[in-house]
């Protein structure tokens, strides 16, 4: 799979002439599919971030009340259904 000088020319001259033109994509299909590429690398760029600072400011932003109910008694939640006993 080694590309030659000769290949590597053509195709270095090929985006050159792309860039000079304008013309950076041949159909409208080029420039939808490039875009939606773009979307999905910036979606998942932005879920990375959202994760990292979750990850980075859960344990120092959280507040001292919650440390305490979670290191305390396990307090029961939700609501009991009445209907359902006999």
């Amino acid at each position: 799979m080694s590309l030659s000088m000769e290949e590597l020319e053509a195709t270095a001259q090929e985006v050159l002439g792309r860039l000079s033109s304008h013309q950076l994509f041949q159909s409208s299909w080029d420039t939808a599919a490039f875009i939606v590429f773009l979307t999905f690398v910036g979606t998942v760029l932005f879920l990375l971030l959202l994760v990292l600072a979750h990850c980075c400011c859960s344990c120092c932003c959280s507040s001292p009340r919650q440390h305490r109910e979670s290191a305390g008694k396990k307090r029961h939640k939700g609501v009991d259904n009445l209907a359902l006993e006999p």
